[in-house]
């Protein structure tokens, strides 16, 4: 059962205060390991363009979609173990390798690292430098860059960092994203009551509902997919992330909401969906289309709705936000669940 009264309560949010404690200091953190990688990369140069990239490893679709729409060359995100057949010393592989929950994880990450070692590629690897790991990956065609926490974005700065360096795509400014993030925990602080804290209403709005999110650009889809994960972690409800013609189904096919009906009852079909929409403030032609569709759709079948919005900064820093956003409502979605925390959200 969900308490509202939990989310102003200072004793079951310090509960979550290991959760919200990560995600306040997500910021300081970017500009942490960017400090300490940038001898590293102020040492890369473009000189020698490899003949495709392959991003490997968790993380390897977000470097895919800052990356790929700017690099010079082919890039592939193989998020599986090992590296595609054809990758050889003529390729560079990019891998964010920082420890994780997440067993299978770090398996395709040492999976993928020793392949590019064996092959004789180029290798960049966002690790910590005393981990086993970098030993693996150590070899005269190997740039480490060493990070030493587990956090997944500011490692993924890094690795961007690093790839604009070598010429392979755009100079996403570190301090924007660490900014966002910044704003973000502000807006978001546990200290602020539920009328002056948007995370805490998007937290009330999925108390009784299955979220289906969509965003309608690569990043901005790539963070609904991600703030899907920490609900499902959460309240381990089904909750999902995809593209607008699989969201629509789920929205027309939702039953009218009956005012009478008792909240705690567990039946099948007791629980509605509920859309979330991560914008990240680009405004194609397209994207309104989809948009439009499914707030439609949601409006004709009384499904609730919420619109995250980040449109200030590099898209690199309004993914952040979006992410952000959506991983502080998941921990007060948690608080009011009275659910087990995950530091890990």
């Amino acid at each position: 059962m969900f308490d509202d009264a939990r989310l102003d309560d200072d004793q079951a949010l310090g509960g979550a205060d290991v959760s919200l404690r990560r995600l306040a200091e997500a910021g300081a953190r970017v500009r942490r390991e960017v400090g300490a990688c940038a001898d590293v990369v102020s040492r890369l140069g473009g000189d020698d363009v490899p003949r495709a990239v392959v991003a490997a490893g968790g993380d390897s679709r977000l470097l895919r979609a800052v990356l790929e729409p700017s690099c010079p060359v082919p890039f592939v995100a193989w998020p599986g173990p090992g590296l595609p057949g054809w990758a050889g010393s003529l390729d560079t592989v990019v891998v964010t390798a920082v420890s994780s929950a997440d067993a299978r994880a770090d398996e395709v990450a040492t999976s993928a690292v020793a392949e590019a070692v064996r092959r004789g590629c180029g290798l960049v690897v966002a690790a910590d430098p005393h981990s086993g790991i970098a030993e693996l990956a150590a070899g005269r065609h190997t740039t480490l860059l060493p990070v030493s926490s587990a956090d997944s974005l500011a490692a993924a700065v890094v690795m961007l960092q690093a790839a604009h360096a070598l010429g392979l795509g755009p100079d996403i400014d570190p301090e924007s994203v660490a900014a966002a993030l910044d704003e973000v925990a502000v807006d978001s602080s546990p200290f602020l009551q539920v009328v002056h804290n948007p995370a805490k209403e998007l937290a009330l709005l999925l108390a009784d509902v299955n979220p289906v999110l969509w965003g309608g650009t690569v990043l901005s889809s790539r963070a609904a997919r991600r703030v899907a994960e920490a609900l499902r972690r959460t309240t381990g409800r089904t909750c999902m992330a995809a593209d607008a013609d699989h969201l629509l189904p789920v929205v027309a096919h939702a039953a009218p909401r009956d005012l009478f009906a008792d909240p705690y009852d567990g039946g099948a079909g007791a629980v509605p969906p509920a859309l979330v929409v991560l914008d990240d403030g680009t405004d194609s032609a397209l994207i309104r289309e989809q948009r439009g569709r499914l707030l439609s759709a949601a409006s004709a079948h009384g499904v609730r709705t919420e619109t995250l919005v980040a449109a200030k900064g590099s898209p690199m820093a309004r993914y952040a936000s979006l992410l952000s956003r959506g991983s502080y409502a998941a921990v007060y979605l948690g608080v009011g669940l009275g659910a087990t925390p995950d530091p890990s959200t």
